[in-house]
């Protein structure tokens, strides 16, 4: 059977002027960067323009090299190639080391249907993860390129219909999980924040716009880490910490950090949590706002009660606590709205919990409990379950499983992975309890809450 030639293959390596050694080279170039060898010649470049069929690695490597060329964002689709169809693992697994290269993981990161798997690859190694921490707190901002010569110019008005619908998404996100809104984001994101983020753009309305995107694409990373896809949350928290640099959003990355380590903590990878926890509070410092180091604080704090560091775990919510009092002290970025005192309450409930002081513990969780607006659905279904915790630690086992099953008949925060575990390790920790009448109907009332979400 004839081949057909790869004429977009050609027509975008005539833009970019290379030849087939030129191109050759610098997909060696590029993989050696990501730490893989490949052998590469300009006999395997005349393959692939004669229609001949590429390894879908290599393709990402082939793509990331022409769009360093031309200084814009080249997908394997826009050179006849296939899609990303290889292992997560083989994308955003390193700290990018140059914009293109970093918007090119994120095209190929939204191509990635956590419904297909995502979640059995493994995590990012330590090394790695370690590596990047460290990047990002020596990094200079990359800066604004010169406007490009291409059509759509980007304005105020499109970054206002971002954070419109940034907005738009972290409401469902609060009110019903991850799962809700993860997959109409990551199609939002590919195909009409990306091409924004290759257009041109004045220096004001770029620096908005990467700003935007950042908050937009550490969505991404959250609804997926909230329904169970924690590769896949790992490598966009990766991304995104990278999208930071451009415009030097010190807060924004300091706000990554936390989340990585939040979600490290959740993981059981407690030693990353603190490390992680500890880059937050040290980035922010000095280009944060006072309630934003409050946040960061908090978060060390969940990381070192995790750790059993009842005096650095106290250290750390004293910090948050003073941060928090000079919270109105300066004017916040609109995705710090939620960190309010009911955030930091329901912060240190959990770290009482699993500090094991459970009078505090339930003292705390009642706070949260209290003070939660119900829009934050999730948020307060995690509250109940820790006040349930908490309860059952003081020994009230009757008001644990009524707290519980108030948390479950809520309803909306069970299509969060992250809350059905809590309800999960709440049903183990009464399991002793297993003859009582109250738990046996709240284990009932949990089978029915699962089989209506079609879990069962």
């Amino acid at each position: 059977m004839n081949k057909e030639p790869n004429r977009a293959l050609a027509a975008v390596m005539a833009e970019a002027g290379v030849s087939n050694k030129g191109l050759a080279r610098r997909v060696q170039d590029v993989a050696c960067r990501r730490g893989v060898h490949v052998g590469t010649t300009h006999v395997a470049v005349q393959r692939w323009l004669d229609g001949n069929g590429i390894q879908p690695q290599t393709a990402a490597f082939l793509a990331e090299a022409l769009s360093e060329k031309l200084k814009r964002r080249i997908s394997p689709a826009d050179i006849g190639l296939l899609g990303p169809a290889e292992p997560i693992s083989s994308f955003g697994a390193s700290y990018a080391t140059s914009l293109p290269e970093a918007l090119n993981i994120m095209e190929g990161l939204t191509r990635f249907r956590p419904e297909n798997g995502a979640s059995g690859e493994l995590l990012l190694p330590e090394g790695e993860v370690n590596s990047a921490v460290l990047s990002w707190l020596v990094s200079r901002p990359d800066g604004l390129t010169a406007p490009k010569t291409v059509p759509q110019r980007v304005t105020m008005r499109d970054v206002a219909a971002l954070r419109t619908a940034a907005e738009m998404f972290t409401h469902l996100d609060f009110r019903f999980g991850g799962g809700h809104g993860h997959r109409p984001l990551r199609h939002y994101f590919r195909e009409d924040v990306l091409p924004l983020l290759n257009a041109s753009y004045s220096d004001r309305v770029g620096k908005a716009l990467f700003t935007a995107a950042a908050e937009m694409s550490q969505l991404l990373a959250w609804t997926a880490y909230d329904t169970g896809n924690h590769a896949l949350a790992d490598r966009y928290l990766l991304a995104t910490l990278r999208l930071t640099q451009v415009v030097d959003d010190r807060m924004m990355g300091a706000r990554i950090l936390a989340n990585m380590s939040h979600q490290a903590n959740y993981l059981g990878q407690v030693s990353r949590a603190v490390r992680l926890a500890r880059a937050s509070v040290e980035g922010g410092k000095g280009r944060s706002t006072p309630r934003a180091m409050a946040l960061f604080s908090a978060h060390e704090a969940r990381a070192l009660s995790t750790a059993g560091d009842v005096s650095g775990a106290t250290r750390a919510m004293h910090e948050a606590e003073r941060h928090f009092e000079r919270a109105a002290s300066a004017e916040d970025p609109d995705w710090l709205a939620y960190m309010d005192e009911a955030e930091l309450v329901g912060e240190f409930c959990h770290c009482f919990r699993d500090l094991n002081q459970g009078r505090k513990a339930v003292r705390f969780a009642e706070r949260a409990v209290e003070l939660t607006d119900p829009k934050y659905a999730r948020t307060l279904g995690f509250c109940r379950m820790v006040l349930a915790q908490s309860q059952l630690l003081d020994g009230e086992l009757e008001a644990a499983v009524a707290t519980a099953g108030s948390a479950v008949e809520g309803g909306d925060a069970l299509q969060s992975s992250r809350f059905q575990r809590y309800v999960n390790d709440f049903q183990r920790a009464v399991s002793r309890h297993e003859g009582n009448p109250a738990v046996r109907r709240f284990n009932e009332r949990v089978r029915e809450a699962m089989a209506e979400l079609g879990e069962e």
